[in-house]
Parts: C-alpha cells; sequence; structure tokens
C-alpha cells in the first residue's frame, strides 16, 4: 500500500485535488500522507475522510484575499495567519492522532530547518506549513514556531524516507512557483508533476477545471505504474 506525497505549490489546491481524483477513481488504497503548503491542506483534508470533490466543494469559489490580515509586527511578516487557521479549523480533527491515516506537515522551524510534524494540534500545524516565510508569521506549534516548510524542500521525499523506512510512495510535484526543489531519488515513487496552479491572493480560478487538468495528468503516470 503506497503512502502520499503532495508537494507545495502557491495555492495549488486544484492540483491536488485533481491528483487525489485520479487515486479515487482507480481506487488506490493510500497509507500515509506527506503535504506541504497546499499538499498540507488538501492531505490533511483527506486524511480526515473528505473525498476530492468536497474538498473542491469547500475551495471553489474561495477568495483568499479575505484570509488576510495585517500583521501588527510586520518584521515577523506582513500577514497574520488567524484568519486562515478559523477557516481551517472546523473541517479537521483537533490532532494528528484524531486523523485515520498517519500524516506528517513539511515546515521549517525558527532557524529554516526542515521538520515534518507528525503530532500535536493539527490545525496550526497545516496552517504552519501554509505560513510562506517574510510574507507570513510564523505559527505556533506546541513549543515552537514553524512556517512553509517549501522554504527548505518542496516534496520532502528525503525526510518522508526518515519518517516511513521501506515504503512506497505516490508523489506529486506542483510546478515550482516558490521554495526550493531538491534533487529526487525516485525509487519506489511513482512522480505525478502539474503545471502550476495560477492561482493568486486574488481568486483561486477555475478550481474545477484545474483539478480536471491535474487528474489527467495523473492518470497518465499511474497507468501501468503503480506502486509495489
Amino acid at each position: 500500500m503506497p503512502d502520499l506525497i503532495l508537494s507545495s505549490g502557491f495555492l495549488a489546491f486544484s492540483r491536488h485535488i485533481g491528483v487525489l481524483r485520479a487515486i479515487e477513481a482507480r481506487s488506490i488504497p493510500v497509507d500515509a500522507i506527506v503535504g506541504t503548503s497546499s499538499g498540507a491542506l488538501v492531505g490533511a483534508l483527506w486524511a480526515a475522510g473528505l473525498r476530492a470533490d468536497d474538498i473542491q466543494q469547500l475551495l471553489t469559489g474561495l477568495a483568499p484575499w479575505r484570509l488576510l490580515r495585517p500583521n501588527s509586527q510586520p518584521w515577523h511578516g506582513v500577514l497574520t495567519t488567524s484568519a486562515f487557521l478559523e477557516f481551517v479549523r472546523p473541517h479537521l480533527p483537533p490532532t494528528f492522532a484524531d486523523l485515520p491515516h498517519p500524516l506528517a506537515v513539511g515546515v521549517v522551524d525558527a532557524r529554516g530547518k526542515h521538520q515534518l510534524l507528525t503530532a500535536g494540534p493539527l490545525a496550526q500545524a497545516v496552517v504552519a506549513s501554509c505560513a510562506m516565510p517574510h510574507v507570513f508569521a510564523a505559527v505556533r506549534v506546541g513549543q515552537g514556531l514553524f512556517a512553509d516548510g517549501g522554504a527548505a524542500d518542496r516534496l520532502a521525499l528525503g525526510p518522508w524516507r526518515q519518517w516511513r523506512p521501506g515504503h512506497s510512495a505516490i508523489a506529486h510535484q506542483v510546478n515550482r512557483s516558490a521554495g526550493v526543489d531538491l534533487p529526487l531519488d525516485l525509487t519506489d515513487v511513482t512522480l505525478v508533476r502539474t503545471p502550476r496552479s495560477g492561482a493568486s491572493f486574488r481568486s483561486l480560478g477555475d478550481v474545477a477545471g484545474q483539478a480536471r487538468e491535474a487528474q489527467a495528468c495523473a492518470e497518465r503516470a499511474l497507468d501501468g505504474q503503480q506502486p509495489r
């Protein structure tokens, strides 16, 4: 049973939704999930039991600018994630331990070192993974302050292997908009690549159309290449 890894990608929720729809259409069982930034939010919602169509319905029509709040200490990040946290919190269980699937979200700590968070308050961890450094203030999760893990590793294949040694995976990499792409070791990994979403803080754009494009990319990658 493969794991699922969802990369960062600027507001690329629709691309991840399309990949999930391809996996659901093939009834591929997934064990653990790793997500970073937009991949953390979509992965967490899916791990919590929402289907791809449910996630699409939740996010369609979302105007990200409505969730932006200025930070009173802009030297720590121009914007805060407080409104985004309130948007996310009702759709997720309180902690990682309450999920039916193991989940890890990619973050960087105050020193810029990459970590996978796998325990503790879930909504805060997911929002931290979406907090682009310098744009958003870091988010407190437990005793630490964390931000978007894509700043150090957009896909987190290496950290996934450390967390889940000996497992295979389906990995979805959205084309880079920001952050760091490290060299990829694709041993036991089926890689799905999709274009940037074209979303902005003003609008997520045509979520349904972008998801269909991503689903087609995923179907081509998955045909005859499913992990052992």
